[in-house]
């Protein structure tokens, strides 16, 4: 995907989630660091343009929420977790940029559950690549990609890579 599909795949996600959710009544959006929160920010932006309102929006980290924290002897980079509202009974929108397995949702899911109960839980992603490991999947995908298991999708974003693309390697 290059700048105008991500663009394009963006802006579809955003009215699909104005259709599902019936406007932006009781609608938040939150970004899963790091990509997912430029993202985020994105359809924040875009559900403006058509609407003419800002939705509350957030960010979270799942650093301390994984499967796999602990397992290496590697220190974790815990980014912080911004979320300005009361979650409670709001329709929340959670935005990644590849959803694989299913594993940051998970830990997502968890530490957003730890703010409150939200009424729901969305979720959109730019790319699904497949491969899911566990139970989930996303209400709002701007690409399906399949790939093999050996293959990386990276997402690049010009807010911190310079440049908006979609690549597989």
């Amino acid at each position: 995907m290059d700048q105008v599909a991500i663009q394009r795949a963006l802006t579809r996600i955003a009215h699909e989630i104005l259709e599902k959710n019936r406007g932006t009544d009781q609608l938040a959006i939150v970004g899963i660091h790091t990509r997912g929160v430029y993202l985020a920010q994105r359809l924040v932006a875009a559900i403006e343009r058509v609407e003419g309102v800002s939705v509350p929006s957030g960010e979270i980290d799942i650093t301390l929420y994984r499967d796999d924290v602990g397992r290496s002897r590697a220190r974790p980079e815990v980014r912080g977790t911004t979320i300005p509202f009361c979650v409670d009974d709001l329709r929340i929108v959670l935005v990644d940029d590849v959803l694989y397995t299913g594993r940051t949702v998970r830990a997502a899911l968890d530490a957003l559950i730890d703010f409150g109960r939200p009424r729901a839980i969305q979720l959109a992603v730019l790319v699904d690549r497949g491969h899911r490991e566990l139970p989930i999947r996303a209400d709002y995908v701007g690409k399906n990609l399949p790939t093999a298991r050996d293959e990386h999708v990276y997402v690049r974003l010009s807010e911190r890579d310079g440049v908006d693309e979609v690549v597989i390697e």
